[in-house]
């Protein structure tokens, strides 16, 4: 079996599943945030829900409009907050306690390998990395998962991704989710798993790793996988988290194999309007396309070893005095650790803005919305039209080592011409 049958099998107590079988499935960790919580709390309750199915395998955390932008995003996370009180959710994070979504919930050990996880986020996709089966879904379907605890699912076919080679310098796993996409394209693989196997996996680490299964829904994934090795037992032990390495079967069955080798990738810049329309950086910085804004966050880049790389290159620089630089730490850990090893004095250095945890301006939601015509740099996961902002701006994709040399430039750079 595939690492995707592998899961589910499990978690149904069969011997073994098919791509196509339907499931009914106990859920071990439901997840939801500032939008997508109240829809799935109006519904639990119009399905006469009185007590969800289990308090601690809910979790609830703000992270979009927060710190609250308005009126409305602040009734939407009183809402929550009162349910969560109601209820007994201990896993609602609040501001100060908070950070984004996918970056919180591994780092805390709430979700670990091995288990189902639905989010009311389509990004929920990103706990693959840990080797759990980790997808999105929609707002009723959590409803529904509050009162029963169990959700349906339909065993997906399997892509494999054959790793090979290192990355070389200011090449990083966005750059090889970058290209993956552009191969495949923003459908190549609806409702697929994309598993990702080869030598070259164990040169990924887990920040990597997270940002890779993070965008599989990018290209229509519904989970990106990685096998339960050495480096992700490590993790999960350092959260006190005991787990069992876990890999596909030599002989499994793939929809798909594709092969990558690392030594020949080199950074990559997803141009409007799709995650999948991407160009070497080679060619990218040949336009010298004047930029507004740079983002260096979200739930895709907003790590430590993100951060670490984009302070390398900011380290006795200065944004351009044309470029806004907006530097959003994943969690509150996040950034006190960015704190400890002085990457917030580089950042405040170099004339960067450094923000609190949030998701805000990767959906257009507050702190660095973008103006009509303008042009942001940006580490996020999407580049729709309107994505982060006014609908005639636009939105490049790329790593935080081209953003950070982005950002001082004030166009589109190579960060290894620096």
């Amino acid at each position: 079996m595939t690492l995707a049958e592998k899961l589910l099998a499990k978690k149904a107590g069969k011997k073994s599943v098919k791509p196509g079988e339907y499931l009914l499935l106990d859920v071990d960790v439901a997840l939801a945030n500032d939008i997508t919580a109240p829809i799935a709390i109006e519904n639990f309750k119009k399905y006469g829900g009185k007590k969800v199915f289990s308090p601690e395998r809910i979790v609830l955390v703000p992270d979009h409009f927060v710190p609250n932008k308005d009126i409305k995003s602040a009734m939407q996370v009183k809402l929550l907050r009162d349910f969560a009180k109601k209820q007994g959710i201990k896993n609602f994070f609040e501001v100060g306690r908070m950070g984004i979504e996918h970056v919180i919930l591994p780092d805390l050990g709430l979700v670990k390998s091995g288990d189902l996880i639905v989010g009311a986020d389509s990004h929920t996709c990103t706990y693959g990395a840990l080797g759990a089966f980790s997808t999105g879904v929609g707002s009723t379907d959590i409803a529904g998962v509050m009162l029963i605890g169990k959700t349906w699912l339909k065993v997906p076919e399997s892509i494999k991704i054959e790793l090979t080679g290192e990355f070389r310098e200011f090449v990083t796993a966005k750059d090889l989710i970058l290209k993956l996409i552009s191969i495949l394209g923003v459908n190549g693989a609806t409702y697929k798993a994309i598993e990702f196997s080869g030598p070259a996996v164990e040169n990924i680490g887990m920040d990597g790793r997270f940002t890779i299964s993070n965008m599989a829904i990018e290209a229509g994934g519904k989970t990106g996988l990685f096998p339960v090795d050495e480096i992700t037992i490590e993790y999960e032990r350092e959260r006190g988290l005991v787990v069992e390495p876990l890999y596909p079967d030599q002989n499994a069955k793939y929809s798909k194999t594709l092969s990558i080798d690392l030594t020949a990738l080199e950074p990559q810049v997803a141009y409007p309007f799709l995650p999948s329309n991407c160009k070497d950086i080679t060619e990218a910085e040949k336009e010298k396309l004047k930029i507004d804004q740079v983002v260096i966050g979200s739930c895709t880049n907003g790590r430590m070893e993100d951060l670490r790389l984009a302070a390398k290159i900011l380290e006795n620089q200065k944004v351009n005095p044309d470029v806004r630089c907006l530097i959003i730490p994943g969690s509150q850990q996040i950034l006190k650790q960015a704190l400890k090893e002085g990457l917030i004095d580089i950042f405040l250095e170099a004339e960067c803005a450094v923000s609190t945890p949030t998701c805000g301006p990767c959906l257009g939601g507050h702190m660095g919305v973008l103006a009509k015509g303008e042009i942001a740099v940006s580490t996020t996961n999407r580049n729709f039209v309107g994505r982060m902002g006014h609908p005639e701006s636009k939105v490049f994709l790329a790593s935080p080592a081209v953003a950070a040399a982005s950002a001082i430039k004030g166009y589109i750079a190579d960060p290894r011409r620096l």
